[in-house]
């Protein structure tokens, strides 16, 4: 049987958390069953540690760090970790908003799960963590253009890639959209298609038959 936290519980561990840590908590909320603090991107790491370390929150687990994309937003990114209490089966949301040019402190030095999470966020939203041992590109090519999570980001990409048996290398092309493609009308065939599929030949004939299934 689940047992699920109490949200009074979170509520008043939201409250000593904004009291302890004045200066980096924004605001505070429950949502699902789980806590969510808005903060100051620039007090991650000391906000982090304190959550970790506290007895009171002992988050001892990072659970993903990932990111929203509000492009009409002058802080277009709000960039979230999920820290998860194994001691005390308490989760917390932490949410930061920050600028497409902006540094986010790394949090490897505390949790260092974090590499790949931060490495993530950074190949597909392009936001940048300062003090990151190794920020790379990590889903996508070495050679990636844009950022495919960022919502002006195009469904086809910039790009696509094809091994070439004349020059015995993989190469990037433009992409180059089919006129099939461009023609796509979205609608699957049992949903007023006009096109026939290959095999939709063979299929007998329908002679009236009425939902109830009969003629």
């Amino acid at each position: 049987m689940a047992v699920y936290p109490d949200p009074a519980a979170l509520a008043e561990l939201g409250t000593m958390i904004a009291h302890r840590r004045q200066n980096d908590v924004l605001s505070s909320s429950v949502e699902y069953d789980e806590l969510t603090l808005t903060v100051n991107a620039s007090g991650i790491p000391g906000l982090i540690e304190f959550l970790r370390s506290e007895p009171t929150c002992r988050f001892s687990t990072l659970v993903d760090i990932t990111a929203i994309d509000h492009p009409n937003r002058a802080a277009r990114f709000d960039v979230v970790w999920q820290l998860l209490s194994m001691y005390t089966n308490q989760r917390i949301r932490i949410k930061a908003a920050v600028r497409e040019d902006d540094l986010v402190p790394s949090i490897t030095r505390i949790y260092p799960a974090a590499d790949w999470f931060e490495r993530e966020v950074f190949d597909m939203f392009g936001v940048m963590f300062s003090g990151h041992p190794d920020l790379r590109r990590i889903l996508t090519d070495y050679g990636f253009q844009g950022f495919p999570l960022r919502k002006d980001f195009p469904t086809t990409g910039y790009v696509e890639v094809r091994w070439s048996d004349t020059e015995k290398r993989v190469i990037y092309e433009p992409v180059n959209l089919t006129q099939e493609y461009r023609q796509f009308d979205f609608l699957s065939p049992w949903e007023g298609a006009k096109y026939v599929l290959p095999g939709d030949e063979k299929a007998p004939a329908t002679t009236g038959v009425t939902a109830e299934g009969k003629k």
